[in-house]
């Protein structure tokens, strides 16, 4: 778990860590050099889960690189099925980090949405739903691991 507490908003108290694939973990397929060892430092605080709509078919191969068994979704309707997903964790203990169009409800969702400026392209709607943006995944993943920059980000 990680605790925050942040002036203006209160004790925040994080278990889950969602995460999109294509465009924020994953570019083309590919893992971003680096997302490893950040995820397996990170796997001490919150609980990891990866959420995609498998785009480019790799899904398998980067499951096993990570260790974490990807939600997979539905065609049709992915923005909502990321959100529900969240909700489902309980959305006040969720992190969610995202930077495609459909990740934008989930960043809503989540008690904090952070958005990644990726090499895919970052959609408007997702910048426009997180509670901050990082510039790209591996910052953003340093943000829970020194959980101040939250603090520093976050307090109002």
């Amino acid at each position: 778990m990680i605790e925050l507490t942040v002036p203006g908003q209160g004790v925040i108290r994080l278990s889950h860590l969602v995460l999109d694939v294509n465009g924020t973990l994953a570019v083309d397929g590919h893992l971003i050099e680096g997302v490893r060892p950040l995820l397996d430092q990170i796997r001490d605080r919150l609980e990891i889960h990866l959420i995609t709509a498998d785009t480019h078919g790799g899904q398998a191969a980067l499951d096993r690189q990570l260790g974490v068994q990807a939600h997979r979704l539905q065609a049709g309707d992915e923005a909502e099925q990321k959100a529900a997903f969240v909700r489902s964790l309980g959305a006040e203990q969720v992190v969610a980090i995202g930077q495609g169009a459909n990740d934008a409800l989930m960043l809503r969702e989540a008690r904090i949405g952070i958005c990644v400026l990726s090499p895919e392209g970052t959609a408007l709607s997702t910048l426009q739903s997180a509670d901050l943006c990082a510039p790209g995944i591996l910052p953003a993943l340093e943000l829970l691991l020194k959980p101040t920059r939250l603090v520093a980000t976050l307090r109002r």
